[in-house]
């Protein structure tokens, strides 16, 4: 009831009536005033006037089940919203959910992380009420060998949200970061469950510095958030809508073509790493080069110091300028 609520308050530009409320959904006013006095709880401004009704005035910058179903305006995903207050990892339950049955589109969001995860088994550091924690379930019909290309999808999806939310200048760094002003604002972690042809599921987990005040020490010269950047705070749910409005459609584009060939001159205008000196670090080599950009299959293209191009797959890249030398 208060979702629905909350969301009619929404969709309004003017005042409700409380019987017209009950009248929409079948309740009593007991019942509407309860949810109202709930939504006013957690910090909605919500304005009440006899013989007018509700009005809601401001809505503060809060991630809840409510909040999301009333901002959500996706096609398919978040049909299925699976929202914690506190979770240890939201790819770790989004894996559990995959298991067991949730379906493409499921999506799992957390106000903070306990065991928030990175590349490699590194931590994502999840502070409560500033961060944007959240994974998305996929089942699709695609080869294995394909779906690493998913976290380059996701990284448009969130490079546009971010620049049309916040007015700022993001750009993607290869393979799975965003950055701002040359610090990490984002990270993107996709998992994935296969057999040798066929892929059971695929989570893909994003972390983004929101409203975010600070960084430790050891942190600042790497990372920041949108808020430091910007000045001012983001709505998060806003953001969270925006981002799975254009994945639902970079999506579409690379499943009609299972490659990056339709994005792949969008994806190198936003690349950061594009004609700069970077440093591949892979298990067992490590050399420099120019990167060029990425080809139909989601992989880095570098010119060596030898004239040589290399299409780099997996490994660590980091890029002169950006983070610095790893």
């Amino acid at each position: 009831m208060k979702t629905q609520i909350l969301t009619l308050l929404k969709e309004a530009d003017t005042y409700i009536s409380g019987q017209d409320i009950c009248t929409h959904f079948g309740v009593s006013r007991t019942a509407v005033w309860k949810a109202i006095n709930q939504l006013k709880k957690e910090g909605y401004v919500i304005e009440a006037v006899p013989n007018k009704g509700y009005y809601l005035k401001t809505s503060p910058d809060i991630i809840s089940y409510s909040e999301m179903k009333s901002v959500l305006n996706t096609k398919w995903i978040g049909e299925e919203l699976y929202f914690y207050e506190e979770i240890d990892s939201t790819n770790t339950k989004a894996k559990q959910l995959a298991e067991t049955g949730a379906t493409s589109g499921t999506l799992v969001v957390s106000n903070m992380q306990t065991a928030g995860k990175g590349r490699r088994g590194r931590q994502w550091e999840s502070p409560s009420e500033t961060g944007i924690f959240m994974t998305l379930i996929l089942k699709l019909d695609m080869n294995p060998s394909k779906a690493s290309m998913l976290t380059l999808v996701m990284a448009l999806a969130v490079v546009k949200a971010c620049n049309e939310v916040t007015k700022s200048t993001c750009y993607i760094k290869w393979p799975n970061d965003i950055v701002l002003n040359k610090k990490k604002i984002c990270g993107i972690l996709t998992e994935m469950s296969a057999e040798m042809d066929y892929i059971n599921h695929i989570v893909i987990g994003i972390g983004i510095n929101a409203n975010v005040d600070s960084f430790p020490e050891e942190l600042k010269d790497k990372a920041t958030s949108l808020k430091i950047e910007n000045g001012k705070e983001v709505k998060r749910a806003m953001l969270i809508n925006r981002i799975m409005v254009h994945f639902e459609h970079e999506y579409e584009i690379f499943m009609h073509n299972e490659s990056m060939k339709a994005q792949i001159d969008e994806y190198n205008e936003f690349l950061i790493n594009k004609d700069k000196e970077v440093t591949i670090i892979e298990p067992s080599n490590q050399y420099q080069g120019i990167a060029l950009g990425i080809d139909e299959i989601g992989k880095l293209l570098v010119k060596k110091e030898d004239g040589k191009i290399e299409a780099v797959y997996a490994g660590e890249v980091s890029v002169r300028g950006i983070y610095g030398y790893i």
